[in-house]
């Protein structure tokens, strides 16, 4: 993966997020963050698109931004608004990170 596609990735991966908490922030009863929730999502989906023309495999792609999407969303959540992160949520996690770990090795070449 060139350092461009991984910062492509990155960005993608850190929009979503922020469209993520920014959702969690509207819910809580503040309608402001909902701008930054669809702007956040729309970034997120353009920079993965540019990540994918640039050549970079769907499945990869997907799966490291959902697995790491869910780890910083999980960990920010427990930070920012102390929802709940137990050792069955992080083991959770971690399978995650294990099964894209293995999908992205079975697509080098």
């Amino acid at each position: 993966m060139s350092a461009l596609v991984a910062a492509l990735l990155g960005a993608a991966i850190v929009a979503e997020v922020a469209g993520t908490l920014s959702l969690r922030m509207a819910a809580l009863g503040n309608p402001y963050w909902y701008g930054l929730t669809a702007a956040g999502y729309l970034g997120a989906l353009g920079l993965m698109s540019v990540a994918l023309a640039e050549g970079l495999a769907l499945s990869v792609a997907y799966g490291i931004w959902v697995a790491l999407g869910v780890a910083l969303t999980a960990v920010l959540g427990r930070l920012l608004f102390k929802d709940p992160l137990n050792l069955t949520m992080g083991i959770g996690i971690g399978l995650v990170a294990v099964g894209v770990v293995l999908v992205e090795s079975g697509a080098v070449h």
